[in-house]
C-alpha cells in the first residue's frame, strides 16, 4: 500500500533547494532549537511539554521519546503518538520529503502501546497500528498493522497480530 502523502510540484531547481517558500523560515528555525533542546532533555514530561507546547506534536500520556529522536523539524504538528507508545533511541519521524521535482508531506500517525526500536527512520504517510513492534534499525516505508512485529530495511512484517499472540500463548518467556 502506498503512504499517505500529498504530493507538491516545483519548477526550477531542486525542491529543497526552494525550502523557503514551502515553510517559513523562522518556523524552521524554532522548530530546530526545540528539538535540539529535547534531543537532550532527561526530563520525558518537559520534552514532552516542549514538543506539544511549541512544535504542536499530539503525544498520548506516558510517551516516551527516547534521548536522540529526531521529530521532523520543518512539520513536526503532522506528527502523532499514541498512548504509553516508546520511541527510540535516535530514531528519526519524517512528515516530508524534499525531492528533485516534487516534495510531498504526509501525516505520521503512532498508535498507543506501540514499541519503535533505536536508529529507526520513519518516512511520511506512515500509520503504526496500536501494540505495535518495530525493530531497532527499521526503515518504515509503509503502514504497520496493529499488533505486529515489523523489522527490517526494507521493512517486512515478521510477526501477524494473530502469530504475535499465539505466540505469547505458547512461549515460556512470555509466561514467567
Amino acid at each position: 500500500m502506498a503512504r499517505k502523502t500529498q504530493r507538491y510540484t516545483v519548477e526550477g531547481s531542486n525542491s529543497l533547494w526552494q525550502l523557503y517558500r514551502t515553510v517559513s523560515f523562522f518556523k524552521v528555525m524554532k522548530c530546530f532549537i526545540v528539538i535540539q533542546v529535547g534531543r537532550f532533555m532527561p526530563s520525558l514530561r518537559v520534552k514532552n511539554f516542549l514538543y506539544r507546547t511549541f512544535l504542536g506534536m499530539t503525544l498520548g500520556k506516558q510517551t516516551s521519546l527516547a534521548l536522540m529522536v529526531m521529530p521532523d523539524t520543518m512539520f513536526p504538528e503532522r506528527i502523532t503518538v499514541g498512548d504509553n507508545s516508546v520511541i527510540g533511541f535516535n530514531t528519526t519521524i519524517l512528515a516530508h520529503e524534499y525531492l528533485i521535482e516534487e516534495y510531498r508531506l504526509g501525516d505520521v500517525i503512532i498508535g498507543k502501546n506501540v514499541m519503535v526500536g533505536a536508529n529507526s527512520t520513519i518516512l511520511p504517510g506512515v500509520t503504526i497500528g496500536d501494540g505495535a513492534i518495530v525493530s531497532a534499525m527499521t526503515l518504515v516505508h509503509r503502514d504497520v498493522p496493529a499488533g505486529c512485529l515489523a523489522g527490517g530495511n526494507p521493512m517486512q512484517i515478521i510477526y501477524t497480530k494473530e502469530q504475535m499472540e499465539e505466540r505469547r500463548k505458547n512461549d515460556a518467556f512470555f509466561k514467567s
